[in-house]
């Protein structure tokens, strides 16, 4: 029951702050997908899943660069202001989902991204084991944890716990998380 309450508490957050989300946090996001991004690769013919979309930021970086480009998010006021940045692409969508129940069938994306979206889950290994289930057998799965969420050490270990087999971990002490890009292991 407790991560169901969890669930709600970060719904109504989203819901509430939408309108103001990209002006709070556009900067730091930015920095993140670009350090994202520097430690993977991105083909034409990839299928792209952003789990925790929020307003898709990450959209305008992969967009023309890709095959398709999914978000996702629980929140629907979130989604709301994502649908002006997503409208710019053909091949793009955005879907109302929970992170831990992914309506999309086993093996169906070339690269994942989770980007501040682990430590508003109640359930991290269920989320990532989502992730991995909707992820094909080769696919780069990127994501982050904020430092005050989750020690190295505790991140690392979730990560672990996945099945995750870590490839690269951004650790720089001026960020406020970590970036970890990964493959099944």
């Amino acid at each position: 029951m407790a991560h169901w309450r969890k669930k709600r508490q970060i719904l109504r957050r989203y819901n509430q702050s939408a309108a103001v989300y990209d002006a709070q946090y556009y900067e730091e996001q930015q920095a993140k997908i670009k350090t994202a991004l520097a430690s993977i690769t991105i083909r034409k013919e990839d299928f792209i899943l952003d789990v925790g979309c929020g307003t898709a930021l990450l959209f305008p970086h992969l967009a023309e660069k890709t095959k398709f480009i999914v978000g996702v998010d629980v929140s629907k006021g979130i989604l709301e202001k994502a649908k002006t940045r997503v409208k710019l692409f053909q091949n793009s969508a955005i879907v109302l989902a929970d992170s831990d129940f992914l309506p999309f069938k086993a093996l169906s994306f070339h690269v994942a991204f989770a980007i501040t979206i682990l430590q508003n889950t109640p359930q991290p290994l269920r989320t990532l084991g989502e992730m991995k289930r909707v992820t094909k057998k080769q696919a780069s799965i990127v994501v982050t944890g904020l430092k005050k969420s989750f020690s190295r050490r505790d991140f690392k270990q979730v990560l672990k716990e996945a099945g995750l087999e870590i490839k690269v971990l951004k650790l720089d002490e001026n960020r406020k998380e970590y970036i970890a890009t990964s493959s099944k292991a």
